[in-house]
């Protein structure tokens, strides 16, 4: 489990590094991270690549899973990603 600072309490069972990475990979590494986790369980993703802001929150409203973080903080974006399905 992670405890972010930002969130208070929030909690995650996976964190997912793709900092330096560019558009698809951050997106593609946390979808195959989010299939590895059961429903109901969160993933951390941390991204320096701007465009991954949309791309996170198309992709979380296209497939059904909740984005409860989703701010930039220092110049890496921070998301916080819960499996529905």
């Amino acid at each position: 489990m992670g405890y972010d600072m930002t969130l208070g309490t929030a909690q995650w069972q996976k964190m997912l590094d793709t900092k330096g990475l560019q558009c698809p990979l951050p997106l593609l590494k946390a979808k195959r991270a989010l299939s590895q986790l059961e429903a109901g369980q969160k993933l951390k993703v941390l991204a320096t690549d701007a465009g991954s802001q949309r791309d996170f929150a198309a992709w979380t409203r296209l497939t059904g899973h909740h984005l409860h973080q989703n701010q930039c903080i220092d110049g890496v974006y921070h998301y916080l990603i819960e499996k529905i399905i």
